[in-house]
């Protein structure tokens, strides 16, 4: 497999350029603070292959989606990302002449993203007749003032003859996204400002027909600089430009510093006050260096990885690997902002429209809880609570009674345009209600269940128990025409997971209701006859079972199929769905991600080891792993099953998705959600590590590549340290009270 970026343990580094690489260079070396972020694109002119993003979290809009096979029940529009307007643009010119790497002769490249630091320094040497001038950026996205955008240009002269080297500086409202319909803007100028040595561009997204608000975004630069500051007229009415202009001898260099405001209209209602407040923003981080504003950012990320950080010895490809993963993860969400949550892509590209999936409740909200204060999982949850409302318009527009949670959402309303996707991958609603109780139970912290948990719960119930029907001839309930995790299977009956979580929600959402304060009972108002009828349902529920093969089955029909292995497949016809048609992947065997395994992986415990083998030696060789959040749940079922070098196999798959390419698709962003992965195998996997009546279970291994893992885990206000090498297993408590855990079956009382 080739790999782009050299096997360091805190960086993403190359030595190379090459533009076939381009993109995926892009997304790899992504950053983002949690409140605006960016792929890894150039600042000077490209005139090659590239896709040139920045987002800010929360601004979308609801673009056209209308064909003519629409029907009832549709989604109106689809909601996406919109790629901003570009503040980090800085064209370069030596002698008159445009810097593009696209053309010019360069050596002496070198593409580093400093994880320890969350840093992006990209340097070269470039050759312009007889010109050579080094050229090095530096950016980073600050975490200590998350609407600075700070970047850093060094040239220097290492020829022998002066050259005029000239620097635009500019912000530019002129973008694109690059799955826009008919090649449209989604930003309208309302005002610039352009000054000698500063400027600023306020946009609002365009009129849309749909009545979602409308995002106004200003961004305003500063430049600190010892090159000649130029003053010139504006050039558009898209775009400010400041020009910077230097005559440098030979040896000699000049640096050019850009910090740039943004915000939005989420935080500020009005225009007047988002202008008031871009000012004020850019007069603070005026008042500090350079190096003052790197130190307070890198800090805070030092912080971030006391607390979290993976250490992995005897491996390096696996130790940048979780790194890698922890970063970009960190770089999405931090849990700062409770209207916010977690994109499939994040910050680093355009698919899945950069909107909220189930990804966050399945895979996110267990990792969180391990490595961050409880509240940022509960503002995860809180934000399902908050969109209640469009939960009630997505059920009502199928003629359901409850909340039907979206699949793919900004505001709640369900705004995903795949029919088999939209309303019929509905086990989400059990993933939301699955992921109030994982928070209950790791936490301990009952406040969120027995109030606002208790609501979603409630209204999710509702919809179950009107969407199932009773099958008169087997006297079960029955859910048809559903889709399940496994997304290469559309419209089916009786997704074995599906009806699993149905059933298990409604069970759940009884026992809540026992619990719940007599004044919240009375405004949850669910009846003596809900009660019975959701009783009847969880006792008579259809839950697929081959007795021959003492597994459940996927769903109806499933064993029907020509059962092949993934080892059948060609290997030039891999992965399958970049290869096959859509008839042709139905119809097959194969399973795009965990489906059956998803449902065992989620309740570990209930099942004994014989249905865990049996059910993982039959459905793990047709996973063809095409979902990026396939093989962590893998990796966690083959460690519990002592499979070790399958574990090992899956953590490396899930770990270095991205930075190998696995699936042949990261050049368009990286797969955030899935990049819980690395964490969920070590610490799951490897570890064991499981919370039981309110304790903590280890049972922890060492993979034979290893010398040495260990990790540091939150629980119920303590930090806990794990250490695993060839002697065994230490456990330490960094801070909190003193805690009794349990390890192979044995308690161990930890004190500091």
């Amino acid at each position: 497999m080739k790999r782009i970026f050299d096997v360091q343990p805190w960086h993403i580094v190359t030595h190379e350029f090459n533009p076939q690489d381009k993109r995926l260079q892009e997304s790899m070396t992504s950053l983002g603070n949690g409140y605006m972020g960016m792929r890894g694109f150039f600042e000077e002119n490209y005139s090659g292959d590239s896709l040139p993003g920045i987002y800010l979290g929360g601004v979308w809009y609801p673009d056209k989606t209308r064909v003519g096979w629409w029907k009832n029940g549709y989604p109106e529009y689809f909601g996406k990302v919109v790629n901003a307007v570009n503040f980090i643009k800085m064209p370069i010119r030596i002698n008159g002449e445009q810097v593009d790497l696209a053309k010019d002769q360069i050596s002496d490249f070198s593409l580093d993203l400093d994880m320890k630091r969350a840093v992006l320094t990209r340097s070269y040497t470039v050759t312009k007749g007889a010109a050579q001038v080094a050229v090095t950026f530096e950016r980073f996205l600050s975490v200590a003032q998350q609407a600075l955008s700070a970047q850093q240009l060094t040239v220097k002269n290492v020829g022998t003859d002066k050259v005029m080297v000239t620097v635009d500086s500019a912000i530019d409202a002129d973008v694109r996204n690059e799955d826009a319909n008919y090649d449209e803007r989604f930003w309208q100028v309302v005002s610039t400002n352009q000054k000698p040595d500063s400027g600023s561009v306020v946009a609002e997204t365009t009129p849309n027909p749909f009545g979602t608000p409308r995002f106004t975004s200003g961004m305003e630069m500063r430049h600190v600089s010892d090159l000649k500051n130029v003053s010139v007229s504006q050039p558009n009415d898209n775009e400010v430009v400041n020009e910077f202009v230097g005559e440098l001898a030979a040896g000699q260099s000049a640096q050019l510093e850009k910090r740039v405001i943004v915000v939005t209209s989420r935080d500020y209602q009005s225009t007047d006050k988002l202008i008031a407040a871009m000012h004020r923003l850019s007069d603070q981080t005026a008042e500090k260096t350079y190096d003052e504003l790197l130190n307070a950012h890198t800090q805070i990320w030092a912080e971030r990885w006391n607390k979290s950080d993976i250490e992995i010895a005897g491996d390096t490809a696996a130790q940048q690997g979780i790194r890698f993963n922890m970063f970009e993860l960190f770089s999405t969400y931090y849990g700062e902002d409770a209207r916010l949550n977690i994109g499939p892509k994040g910050f680093t590209g355009e698919k899945y429209g950069g909107a909220t999936y189930w990804d966050t409740e399945a895979f996110a909200v267990p990792v969180y809880l391990g490595i961050t204060d409880p509240k940022v999982t509960r503002n995860l949850l809180m934000y399902r609570y908050k969109q209640l409302a469009g939960a009630y318009h997505n059920a009502k527009q199928q003629g359901l009674a409850g909340a039907l949670f979206p699949m793919v959402t900004f505001d709640g309303i369900e705004c995903h345009n795949e029919w088999e996707i939209t309303f019929e991958e509905i086990h989400r609603n059990g993933d939301i209600a699955f992921a109030i109780y994982n928070y209950t139970r790791y936490t301990g912290d009952t406040s969120y269940v027995l109030n606002e948990g208790s609501k979603v719960l409630t209204e999710i119930s509702r919809f179950w128990a009107d969407r199932v029907h009773f099958s008169q001839r087997k006297q079960k309930y029955m859910l048809h025409g559903v889709t399940g995790p496994d997304e290469y299977e559309n419209n089916v009956d009786n997704n074995w997971y599906t009806n699993l979580l149905a059933q298990w929600t409604l069970k759940y959402t009884l026992s809540v209701l026992k619990k719940v304060s007599p004044a919240q009972a009375e405004k949850l108002a669910v009846s003596d006859d809900e009660k019975k009828h959701w009783q009847d349902i969880v006792e008579r529920m259809y839950l697929p079972y081959d007795k021959a093969l003492n597994i459940f089955v996927q769903q109806d029909g499933f064993l029907d199929k020509d059962i092949q292995p993934v080892s059948a497949i060609p290997a030039d016809q891999l992965p399958i769905n970049q290869h096959w048609s859509w008839d042709k992947i139905l119809r097959s065997p194969y399973i795009k991600q965990g489906d059956v395994l998803q449902g065992i992986w989620d309740f570990i415990d209930d099942f004994t080891p014989a249905q865990k083998k049996a059910n993982f030696d039959f459905y793990e060789p047709l996973t063809v792993h095409e979902s990026s959040l396939s093989a962590s749940i893998h990796s966690v079922l083959a460690a519990d099953l002592h499979y070790e070098d399958k574990a090992v196999e899956l953590y490396e798959r899930t770990a270095r998705l991205d930075l190998d390419n696995y699936n042949n698709d990261t050049d368009d962003g990286l797969h955030v959600t899935a990049m819980t992965g690395g964490w969920l195998a070590v610490v799951q996997g490897f570890a064991g590590m499981r919370v039981r009546d309110g304790q903590l279970h280890y049972a922890p291994f060492l993979p034979k590549k290893w010398q040495r893992y260990s990790f540091r885990q939150v629980f119920r206000g303590r930090l806990i340290e794990v250490d695993v090498d060839q002697d065994g297993a230490q456990f330490k408590l960094i801070d909190g009270e003193p805690i009794t855990i349990d390890v192979a079956g044995k308690p161990l009382k930890l004190t500091k």
